[in-house]
């Protein structure tokens, strides 16, 4: 049974969490976990998404939970955005 705050309800349909924390976290907090973490298909809404257009050597999780200032300003190298889109309209080189 859910409350008013969405707890008591997973809104995941795949996760890296145990069940009894899906149910505890109230549905605002849940939907800003990445999607990677814990797929609620937020992502969209949320705007936790990843940029990188090539390899990464960051986990998935952490590419979708990183602000998008700092995902541009990670080297190539490690985490490769050249060329994505950015949601101001600019794109990464």
């Amino acid at each position: 049974m859910q409350n008013e705050k969405g707890q008591g309800a997973s809104h995941a349909s795949d996760s890296k969490l145990p069940q009894s924390v899906q149910q505890k976290v109230p549905e605002s907090v849940e939907h800003k976990v990445p999607d990677a973490a814990h797929d609620t298909g937020a992502n969209k809404e949320t705007g936790k998404v990843s940029h990188a257009t090539g390899d990464s050597k960051v986990p998935k999780t952490l590419q979708e939970g990183l602000p998008e200032k700092v995902e541009k300003a990670v080297p190539n190298a490690i985490h490769d955005t050249s060329g994505a889109k950015m949601s101001d309209g600019s794109v990464s080189k």
